[in-house]
C-alpha cells in the first residue's frame, strides 16, 4: 500500500482538472487510431481493446473509457516489460504471457517507451491491449477447454517486435506461423504498433507545449488526487469485516460441480484488505484467473464508488491490499489454463466483491448482473471437411441483463462489469463469415422481479452455412443472477444446437459446448437476465 508523494503540496484544482483531460485525451486518441486501422471485426466493430499511458515508474496515469478487464491488469504487463527488457527509443515490447502480467492468451499487449528530448531513460510509456480472434491452440478462437495453458495458443513472453522503429520480421513471422488467419492477425498487430506511435507523438506535443517537468508533476498530482478520492470513499465504510462467496459452474455438460470464490474484506481506517486466499483451486480447468485479473476486478469495483468526474489511475489502489493464494482460481499458477478465467471468473470476482460491499453499504449495491460474458468462438475450415473458403476465426461475447438498483430498472442486453464491448453488427457478421443470424432479440421476462426489475438477456440464433468448429463458454446456466433487497433472481442462460433436417431436434447444453457443426446446423444462445431490486 504505497503512499503518494508530495500529498501536502498545494495543488491548483483547475490546472489539475485540465491536465486530467489533456492526459486522458491521449489514450482516447490511441483508441480511435486502433479502431480505424484494425482488420478483424472483433477489434474494429466490437472494440475489444483498451489503451492507457504510464509514467516513468510504470504507474498508470490515464486511461481511455475502454474495457475494465484490460485496464486494471495492463499495469502488470507494463511492469513485466520494464523489468525484463531495457527499451530504447523506437522499441515496442509485445507480450501475452499470463504469468507475466497477462490475462489470457488472445489478449496481446503492446508497450512502448516515450523519451522526451534529452532524456536517456523513458519518461512515459504507451500501452494498448487487444483481444485477437485467434492466437493458435487446439481450437479456433483460442478458448478451448484444455488441461493447461499450452493447448490454449501461443504464449508470448516480453519480446521486442519493433526495434528502433522497425518491425522485427523474424519475430512477427514466428507469431503468425502459430496463428490462424495470419493476414488478419498481421493487420491487427501492426495496427496496435501504430496506435502506440500516435500516443507517443501526442505526449511529445504536450511536453513541447507545457514542458516535460510540468507534465510529469501533473501526472503525480493526478495519482495523489485519485488516492484522496479513494480514501474519501473508504471513510464512508464502517471499520470491520465482511465476507461473501459465489460459485462458478465448473462441471462440464452436466454442471454438477461448482467452484467457489470467497472474499474477506477487512476495513480499518484508511486501509482496505481484499483477501481471496480461501478461494478454491481448480487444476486442469481453464477457469483460472491470473492475479492481474483479480487486481483488475478490485480496481474496477472501487472505481464504481468514486465520483463520476474522478480519473481512473494507479492512485485508486494505493490504500488497498489484495491477497491471493497462488494456485487458486484467482491466482493462476503455471501451467494452469486461463482462457475462461479472464472472461468468466473475472465476472464472478466482481460479484463476490459487490456482495461483500453490500453488507457494508446496505441498499447502495445493485442486484447481480448476468455474471457471464457468454463467449462464442467458431472457425474453419474444419480438418477433414471440404471447405470452399479460406480459414476464418471469429470471437464474440454476447450481452445480457444488468442488475436493477435502488434508482431504477436494469438495462437490457448490455455488456456489464468487466467487459465493455459492443455487438458485432449483423451485416458485418454475415459478410465476413459463413453464418446467418436468424434471430437477435431480447428475452422478455428474463429479468428478475422486484420493485425495480432486472434487465433482459438476449436470444441469438445462428445458422452455419459451412463446416465450422464451434466453442461456447458461459456461466449462470444453473443458478441465475441473484436479486438484492428482496428482488428475484434473473433467469438462467441457455444453449442449444439443432442439427440439419433428418436428425434429432434441439439438444441443450449447459454453459459449455465444443464440436464440429455441419452446414445447416443452428446454434441458439440465451443469456441470463439481471437480478431484481426490492420487493415488488
Amino acid at each position: 500500500m504505497a503512499r503518494g508523494r508530495g500529498r501536502r503540496r498545494r495543488i491548483d484544482p483547475l490546472k489539475l482538472f485540465v491536465f486530467h483531460h489533456l492526459l486522458s485525451s491521449v489514450p482516447e486518441e490511441m483508441g480511435a487510431t486502433l479502431l480505424r486501422s484494425s482488420f478483424s471485426p472483433n477489434i474494429r466493430e466490437r472494440r475489444d481493446f483498451s489503451c492507457a499511458i504510464f509514467d516513468a515508474h510504470g504507474r498508470m496515469i490515464a486511461q481511455a473509457s475502454h474495457l475494465p478487464i484490460h485496464l486494471g491488469s495492463t499495469p502488470m504487463s507494463v511492469e513485466a516489460a520494464r523489468e525484463r527488457i531495457a527499451m530504447g527509443p523506437g522499441d515496442t515490447v509485445v507480450l501475452n504471457d499470463p504469468y507475466a502480467g497477462g490475462t489470457h492468451l488472445p489478449d496481446i499487449t503492446f508497450v512502448s517507451p516515450v523519451f522526451l528530448p534529452g532524456s536517456r531513460r523513458p519518461d512515459f510509456y504507451c500501452a494498448n491491449r487487444a483481444h485477437h480472434a485467434d492466437v493458435g491452440g487446439v481450437e479456433p478462437g483460442s478458448m478451448a477447454r484444455v488441461p493447461d495453458v499450452h493447448g490454449e495458443g501461443l504464449r508470448i513472453p516480453p519480446v521486442r517486435l519493433l526495434r528502433g522503429g522497425r518491425i522485427d520480421r523474424e519475430v512477427l513471422s514466428l507469431f503468425l506461423s502459430n496463428m490462424r488467419v495470419p493476414s488478419e492477425r498481421e493487420g491487427d498487430l501492426l495496427a496496435q504498433g501504430s496506435t502506440n506511435r500516435v500516443g507517443a507523438a501526442r505526449l511529445l506535443e504536450l511536453a513541447r507545449e507545457h514542458g516535460g517537468r510540468e507534465l510529469r508533476a501533473r501526472g503525480d498530482d493526478l495519482l495523489d488526487w485519485c488516492e484522496r478520492l479513494t480514501l474519501e470513499f473508504l471513510s464512508t465504510l464502517p471499520d470491520g469485516v465482511a465476507t461473501h462467496e459465489d460459485e462458478l459452474e465448473d462441471g462440464g455438460d452436466d454442471m454438477r460441480r461448482f467452484a467457489r470464490i470467497r472474499v474477506r474484506l477487512e476495513k480499518s481506517g484508511g486501509h482496505l484488505v481484499c483477501d481471496f486466499s480461501d478461494t478454491d483451486a481448480r487444476p486442469g480447468s481453464s477457469l483460472n484467473a491470473t492475479r492481474a485479473v483479480t487486481v483488475s476486478a478490485v480496481f474496477y469495483v472501487l472505481r464504481l464508488f468514486l465520483p463520476a468526474f474522478a480519473p481512473a489511475n494507479a492512485g485508486i489502489l494505493r490504500p488497498i491490499l489484495v491477497r491471493t493464494k497462488p494456485g487458486t482460481l484467482v491466482d493462476a499458477a503455471y501451467p494452469s489454463g486461463v482462457a475462461s478465467g479472464n472472461v468468466e471468473t473475472s465476472q464472478r470476482i466482481v460479484d463476490v466483491l459487490l456482495g461483500a460491499l453490500a453488507r457494508l453499504l446496505p441498499g447502495r449495491v445493485p442486484a447481480s448482473s448476468s455474471g457471464t460474458m457468454s463467449n462464442l468462438t467458431f472457425g474453419g475450415p474444419v480438418p477433414g471437411c471440404a471447405a470452399t473458403r479460406l480459414p476464418f476465426a471469429y470471437y464474440e461475447t454476447i450481452a445480457g441483463g444488468a442488475g436493477a438498483s435502488r434508482v431504477g430498472h436494469g438495462a437490457h442486453g448490455v455488456h456489464t462489469h468487466m467487459t465493455n464491448t459492443r455487438n458485432t453488427p449483423i451485416e458485418e457478421l454475415e459478410t465476413a463469415y459463413p453464418v446467418r443470424v436468424l434471430e437477435l432479440s431480447l428475452r422478455r421476462g428474463s429479468g428478475g422481479k422486484g420493485e425495480h426489475r432486472g434487465g433482459e438477456g438476449l436470444l441469438k440464433r445462428l445458422l452455419f452455412l459451412e463446416p465450422a468448429q464451434v466453442n461456447f463458454v458461459g456461466e449462470r446456466h444453473v443458478n441465475g443472477p441473484s436479486g438484492a433487497r428482496g428482488g428475484g433472481s434473473g433467469k438462467i442462460g441457455g444453449l442449444r444446437v439443432r442439427r440439419p433436417q433428418g436428425r434429432r431436434g434441439w439438444r441443450a447444453f449447459r454453459g459449455r459446448f465444443s464440436g464440429s457443426l455441419a452446414p445447416g446446423t443452428e446454434l441458439e444462445v440465451r443469456t441470463p437476465g439481471g437480478g431484481g431490486f426490492g420487493v415488488s
